[in-house]
C-alpha cells in the first residue's frame, strides 16, 4: 500500500492526538480524573490507527493483534471516562477483567482461528457497542442536567458508534479508507467541540453558583452590619447618653457651667454618632422624613446647601428604605470629602414597580470618586443585594450623579 493511502490515517492520528492533548491540558488545569481517562483513551485510539496502518502495509499478524487490543482498550477507556464524568463511578478490581478478556479474544481470533473477518467483526461490534454506550451515558446526563455539551457528545458518539459498523463493508482489506477517515475526523471535531462546550458550561454553572453564594453572603454581612449598628446606636443612646445627661444635670445644679458645657458637647457628639449608625427617624417616621433630616444635618455640618425632592407617599419596605437611606448617606459623604461642591441635589421618585434615588452635585465630577474605596463598594453591594443597579455618571451641573434604581420589594 502506498504512502498516499496511509496518509489519511496518519492525519486522523494527529487529530486524535490533538484531542488527547486537549483533555490532558484540562486534566492538568482542573485535576478531574475523567479528563485523564479521556486523554489516555484518545492516545490509545491514535495507537490503533498507527497499528492498522502498519498491518495494511506489512500484513504482519502482530500488528493486527496489537490493533485489535488497542481498539477494544480505547473503547473501554472512552466508556469509563463517560461513566466517571456522569456518575462519579469508582474503580473496582473486577473491572480489570474486561480488558484482559478483550486481549485474550484478540489473541485467539488472530493467532488461533486465523479468521480475519471474525476478528475484525468482533472488534468492530465491541467498539461500536461501547461507543453507543458512551452516547447513552451522555444522553442520560443531558436529561438529568440539560447541557448543550452533553447533547453534542451524545450525538457525536451515537453517530460514531453507527459509523464503526461500516468497517467490515467499506474498509475490507483497506478499501474506503479516505471516506472513513473523513467521517472519523468530522466526528473527532464534533467530540472536541462538545467537550469544550461541556467544560465551559460547567465553568459557567460553577461561577453562577459561586456568585449566588457571594450574593447571599454579602446580604448576610450587610444584615449583620446593620444589626450591629443598631445595637451600638441603642447602647450609645440608652446608656452613654443617659449617663451623660444625668451628669450634665448634676453639674448644672452645682453651678459648674463650663464642665456642663463640655459634657453637653460630648453628649451632642454621641447623639450624632448614634444617628449616623442608625437614624431613629428612619425607624420612627419613615424614609422621606429620615432623608430630610439627613439632608438638614449634612447642610448644617458641611455648609453645603442641599435641595431635596421626594414623593411623600408611605409604604416603603423596610429593607428598601434602609438601602436608599444608606446610599444617600454615603453619596453625601462623598460630596463632602471628594467633590469640592458648593451645592447638591437629592431626588427620590417612584416609577411604577421601582424607585429611583438620584444624588447630584456641582463639584469636580467622576475622577476622584472612581478611585476604589469602601464607601463606593458598600453602595454597590447594598444596591445589588436589593436587586437593583447603581450608576455613576457626570451630572448635568458638571459634578457627579449617583443613581440607584431598586424594585419596590427587596429580595429575601
Amino acid at each position: 500500500m502506498t504512502f498516499e493511502n496511509i496518509a489519511p490515517l496518519l492525519f486522523q492520528t494527529l487529530c486524535t492526538l490533538a484531542l488527547s492533548s486537549v483533555h490532558f491540558g484540562l486534566w492538568r488545569q482542573r485535576r478531574q480524573s475523567f479528563h485523564a481517562t479521556w486523554a489516555a483513551a484518545w492516545a490509545v485510539y491514535a495507537l490503533r490507527l498507527i497499528f492498522i496502518s502498519a498491518y495494511i502495509e506489512t500484513r504482519a499478524l502482530g500488528w493486527l493483534f496489537a490493533h485489535q487490543v488497542v481498539t477494544l482498550g480505547s473503547g473501554l477507556l472512552l466508556l469509563w471516562a463517560a461513566l466517571q464524568f456522569a456518575t462519579q463511578v469508582r474503580w473496582r478490581a473486577r473491572y480489570a477483567l474486561a480488558p484482559i478478556l478483550a486481549a485474550v479474544w484478540a489473541w485467539y481470533s488472530v493467532f488461533v482461528i486465523h479468521d480475519m473477518f471474525t476478528a475484525g467483526l468482533s472488534s468492530v461490534l465491541l467498539l461500536s457497542a461501547v461507543t453507543l454506550g458512551t452516547a447513552y451515558v451522555f444522553m442520560r446526563h443531558d436529561r438529568a442536567a440539560p447541557s448543550t455539551g452533553a447533547r453534542l457528545l451524545s450525538w457525536a458518539f451515537l453517530l460514531w458508534g453507527l459509523h464503526h459498523l461500516d468497517y467490515p463493508v467499506l474498509r475490507a482489506q483497506g478499501s474506503g479508507v479516505l471516506l472513513g477517515v473523513f467521517m472519523d475526523v468530522t466526528l473527532l471535531v464534533l467530540v472536541a467541540v462538545g467537550t469544550l462546550t461541556l467544560v465551559l458550561g460547567e465553568e459557567r454553572s460553577t461561577l453562577a453558583q459561586r456568585s449566588a453564594q457571594l450574593e447571599q453572603l454579602s446580604a448576610l454581612l450587610l444584615r449583620a452590619q446593620e444589626e450591629e449598628r443598631r445595637r451600638i446606636a441603642r447602647e450609645l443612646h440608652d446608656q452613654a447618653g443617659q449617663t451623660l445627661t444625668a451628669l450634665k444635670i448634676e453639674l448644672d445644679l452645682e453651678g459648674r457651667k463650663e464642665a456642663s458645657m463640655r459634657v453637653a458637647e460630648v453628649l451632642g457628639q454621641i447623639r450624632d454618632v448614634s444617628e449616623l449608625l442608625r437614624p431613629r427617624a428612619l425607624d420612627d417616621l419613615g424614609l422621606v422624613p429620615a432623608l430630610r433630616a439627613l439632608v438638614e444635618d449634612f447642610s448644617r455640618r458641611t455648609q453645603i446647601p442641599v435641595e431635596i425632592e421626594s414623593d411623600d407617599g408611605q409604604g416603603w419596605a423596610p429593607e428598601t428604605a434602609l438601602t436608599l437611606y444608606r446610599v444617600a448617606q454615603e453619596a453625601l459623604t462623598n460630596v463632602a470629602r471628594h467633590s469640592g461642591a458648593k451645592q447638591a441635589w437629592v431626588r427620590l421618585v417612584r416609577e411604577g414597580a421601582a424607585c429611583r434615588l438620584v444624588i447630584e452635585d456641582d463639584g469636580h465630577g467622576l475622577p476622584d470618586v472612581l478611585k476604589p474605596h469602601l464607601g463606593l463598594m458598600g453602595m454597590r453591594e447594598r444596591v445589588a443585594a436589593a436587586g437593583g443597579t447603581l450608576r455613576l455618571e457626570t451630572a448635568s451641573k458638571g459634578g457627579l450623579r449617583v443613581e440607584a434604581d431598586l424594585p419596590m420589594a427587596v429580595r429575601a
